[in-house]
Parts: structure tokens; sequence; C-alpha cells
């Protein structure tokens, strides 16, 4: 579990630029205890001073003195609620941006074995667990201790030793709080990892929503939700079993506490040492200083639940990108021509043994297409994770342009890239949001334009609001064929001088296929291509072919198969 200190250290700068609202969220919370503190002692005043001797004059102005008190202590804890609010969503929108912009410089691989509904989890209630406790948090820490001391000050100064009676409690209160605390840990640990999990099945359910519907499998999705919601409600119940008992626990004793008090002061009345307004006033002190002890004890409980969410948030920054910029990386003064060349490489995924590519070496420049194929797990779709940098080669070198690209920046070298990947991603945006993802700030002319020559300017004339039309999540609205159409058509708006086709046919029906072949060709022409298939439809018959992890007893069988349409595989 995070340390206190560990959670401040890890979270406190992001804080910078809202400290002052939060230093003026206390000093105004503190003004407001003054003001109350005031108001008390002019309450046992006018009850001395004119309910004892029954003297109305007496009353007027302490009654206008505390009315404005009153106004003053409302004003200064509106505003001073209002600072911290607007200090906390301040910070918790930037730790937010920082999370999850770290998020995405992990390579794809970090979100394939995790569940997207716990990360969804972490980067929400997690971090504004966190929130409660560095910002808004520690401002109602600050602003208690100054009530403590206020009304204890004022307490002590009416009658020091009934307010030593008054302290000797006060321990009661932080060892209940502190053992409550402490299973409160536990269980908010236990409530963070079960509502992560029952958001991961949500998402997954709801992201394969027409597989379940095919297969008649809504009862399992929902006994698989049943189950991770029992866990999630036994743990949350357990928080709030803690919760509620705290409460009744803390005003048993707080009760012994002013009966104790009540009593010892009637006798003091009765001694002729106590007034009866100063009783009422040292009461109405207790009234407010318990409460606010009572509240160190319930941030306490925000302290365990930040705690555990803290774990989780700060086992995602502690992961590193597989790769970095290197410090004498330059940046790119031009286009790239495109010249690409794999020198001897291997590579070995992080956590395995044996290597998925071996001495890989071919070169590919401006205008040539080279095919990559292979059988599934041969590394294909690993030469796109190389190009692009979600990992470097564990021997040889990558070059773009003669340049090894592990001394290019992240961005140029991307820039240069264009992957159309199998499976179509697209975003819940209109037709046109996703064209012009391929180039910020792209104008309508530019999309209109890589539509036409992606060939589905005249679809997307159908539809209702033309290129303003909503695709749905993930483009599910759009058929298998048009979303990959869309995706073209991106990629062409682009215009990167490398391309790399992965598998741009899978699920295509030979018709469709046959209809965006001739947008492939439009999108290839001129740049540096690597196509990576197992359709021998989309190999032309002056192309390059690589067979990757090709075996031996099956390679004369491949050779065959591709010298029928006059290309000459190469084994790697």
């Amino acid at each position: 579990m995070v340390l206190i200190r560990e959670i401040f250290r890890r979270f406190w700068p992001y804080t910078r630029g809202v400290r002052a609202l939060f230093m003026a969220g206390v000093a105004l919370a503190i003004v407001a205890a003054v003001c109350e503190v005031g108001a008390i002692w002019l309450f046992g005043l006018i009850t001395d001073e004119v309910l004892s001797r029954r003297d109305l004059g007496a009353f007027w102005i302490p009654a206008l003195i505390w009315l404005g008190l009153s106004v003053v202590a409302g004003l200064v804890s509106f505003a001073g609620a209002y600072a911290t609010a607007l200090g906390a969503q301040r910070f918790l929108l930037r730790l937010r941006d920082e999370v999850f912009s770290h998020v995405q410089t992990l390579t794809p691989d970090f979100f394939d074995n995790r569940r997207l509904g716990d990360l969804m989890a972490r980067l929400t209630d997690d971090i504004e667990a966190i929130e409660e406790l560095v910002g808004s948090g520690l401002v109602r820490l600050l602003t208690t201790i100054a009530s403590v001391i206020f009304f204890a000050g004022a307490a002590f100064y009416i009658r020091w030793d009934l307010a030593l009676v008054t302290f000797a409690m006060i321990p009661v209160f932080l060892f209940v709080s502190k053992g409550f605390a402490s299973k409160f840990r536990g269980a908010a640990a236990r409530e963070r990892l079960s509502n992560g999990a029952m958001n991961s099945v949500i998402e997954e359910s709801l992201a394969n929503q027409s597989l379940v519907q095919a297969y008649n499998r809504q009862e399992t999705e929902a006994g698989r939700l049943h189950a991770e919601g029992s866990i999630w409600l036994r743990a949350n119940m357990a928080q709030a079993w803690l919760s509620a008992l705290y409460g009744p626990v803390v005003q048993v004793i707080e009760t012994i506490c002013l009966l104790v008090i009540i009593g010892f002061g009637a006798w003091e009345i009765a001694a002729g040492r106590l007034t009866i307004g100063g009783l009422l006033a040292f009461a109405a002190y207790l009234a407010y200083l318990y409460p606010a002890v009572q509240n160190l004890g319930q941030i306490a409980l925000t302290v365990s639940e930040a705690a555990a969410g803290s774990d989780r948030v700060i086992e995602i920054l502690r992961a590193r990108p597989a790769v970095t910029d290197r410090d004498t990386a330059a940046p790119m003064t031009s286009r790239s021509r495109g010249q690409i060349d794999f020198v001897g490489v291997d590579f070995t995924y992080p956590n395995r043994t044996s290597p998925t590519l071996r001495n890989l070496s071919f070169s590919v420049g401006p205008g040539e297409l080279v095919v990559c194929t292979g059988p599934s797990g041969a590394g294909k779709s690993t030469l796109t994770k190389l190009l692009l940098r979600f990992y470097d080669p564990t021997a040889g070198q990558i070059l773009l342009d003669g340049v090894d690209i592990r001394d290019l920046p992240h961005r140029a070298l991307r820039d240069n890239i264009t992957v159309l990947q199998q499976e179509n991603l697209l975003f819940s945006g209109t037709v046109r949001d996703n064209i012009a993802y391929g180039r910020p700030g792209a104008t309508m002319d530019d999309v209109v334009r890589a539509a036409v020559m992606a060939d589905v300017h005249a679809f997307i004339g159908t539809l209702p609001q033309g290129y303003d039309t909503p695709i749905g999540q993930r483009g599910r609205l759009m058929s298998g064929g048009q979303r990959q159409r869309i995706a073209i058509a991106r990629a062409i708006l682009r215009d990167a001088p490398v391309l790399v086709l992965d598998e741009p046919m899978t699920g295509l029906d030979s018709s469709t296929a046959a209809r965006i072949m001739e947008p492939l060709r439009r999108l290839m022409s001129g740049r540096t291509t690597i196509l990576i298939t197992h359709d021998l439809r989309l190999i032309p018959e002056t192309a390059h072919t690589i067979v990757l992890g090709a075996p031996r007893r099956h390679g004369r069988m491949r050779v065959r198969a591709f010298r029928r349409r006059g290309v000459t595989p190469r084994p790697v």
C-alpha cells in the first residue's frame, strides 16, 4: 500500500497553478470559523446580559453584530467552497490529462494485457480518490485543524478545567478513527479492484453485443456481470458498513462527553464559578469542536480510499514505454523519400525466449512493393510494430533514407508512415471526422478529394447528412467495405511516403475486395509499400515477396503456389 508521503510526492506537483485557490479556500474557511467563534461568544453574552437580567435594551447591538458575523461567515464560506472546488476540478483535469498522456506513450501490448474497463476505472474513480486527498482533502484537513484549534481555544478561555476534561476525550475519537481507517483501507482496495473488473465486463459485453446475440449468450453475459457485481457489492457493503458504523460510534462518544461536561458545568454553576451563558457557550463550542474532531477521522477514511486508488494509478505511471527518443535524435528537416531498409533484424518480444524475427533483410524504395506473407505468428505484424518503433530490434537496423530510425524522433518517423490496419479502426464521429483524422487541419475540399480517390464519395452522398453523418461506435453503422474505403480515404489524405497495408482485405467478399483494389492501387502509387497479406489476389506478379517463418517441409508447396503467378518467394 502506498504511503501518504509517496502519494504527495507523486501527485503534489500537479497542483502547480491551483495552489493559490486551495490557499484561498483554507484562508476563507478560517475566517468563517473565527466568525462562528464570535457568534457563539455573543450567544453567551446575550444569555447572561439580556435573558438572565431581562434587559431588552442590551439585546440589539450584540444581535446586529451576530447577524453581521453570520452574513460574513456565509459569504466567505461560499467563496472558500467555490475556490476549493475550482482548484480541485482543475487539479483533477490536469492529473487525468497527464496520466492519459502517459498511457498513450505505452506500446499496444500494454493494452492487450489489461482489461479496458479496469483502465477506465483507474482514469476516473481512482484519480478522483487521489484528488480528494491531495486537493480538496488537504484543504479540508487544514481547515478542520484550524477549527479544532479555534473552538478548543475558545472553550479553554471560558473555563480551562472544563476544557481539560474535553481534551482528555479527544484521543478516544482519534483511536476509534485509526481503528476504522485500517479496516476501511482494505475494503477500499477490494472495491477498487472489483469496480474495474465489473467495468471491464460491461465494456466487453457491449462492444461485442452482436456476437452475444448471435450466439444467444445474453444469459451468460448477464451471469458474468452478476458475478462481478456480487463481488463489488460485498466490497462496497464492507465500506458502507464501516462508514455507517463509524458515525453512530463517534456520536455515542460525543454524547457521553457532552453529558460529562454539562454535569460538571452544572456543578460549577451551583458553586457560582460559571454562568449559564458561559456553560451554554462552552457547550456550543463543543458542539462545533467534536464534529471537527470527527471530521479528522473521516479524513483518515478518505486517506485509506485514496491510498487504494493511488496504488492503481502509480502502477500505470511506473509502466515505461518500450522505446523512447534518443537525446541525439535530430528532427527531420524535409519529407522523407521513403527508402526502407531492414538490415539483419532480429527481434524477440519482452518476456519471451524464442525470437519472432531472425536475420531479416530486405529493401524497398519509392514506387516499389514488398509483399510479406507467411503463417500466423510468423512475425508479419511485428514488421509494422518495429517500423513504427513500438519496439526496437534486438539486433540489426531499420533505416529510413539511410538513417537508423532510432536516431529519429517518434513523431517525425510516424509522420512519414501510413498504416492501413487489418481492423479498420474508426471513431464514433462523422464520416468527415474520420477521414480528416489522417491530417489535422485538413479542409473540406481535401476531405472530398481523398474520398473521391478512395471511391467512397458517391456512397457518402447517399447518406442522410452526407459527410456529417455519424458512423456509430467504431464505425458499426457502415459495412466492412465502406469502413475500409473510409480508412483508405484517411490514408490518402495523410499522404505519407511509406505505406504499410496489414491484411487490407480480411473479412471482405470477392466483389467488395475487387471494388477496393482500384482505390488501393491509387493509394500505393508512387509510395514505398509493404503489403502484409495471406490473400494471393493482392500479390502483383512483379512484387518482391518475403515468406516469414516458412517451414522447410512446406517450402516447396509455397514456391509452386507463387510461381503460378510468376512470383518467386524468398523464405526468411
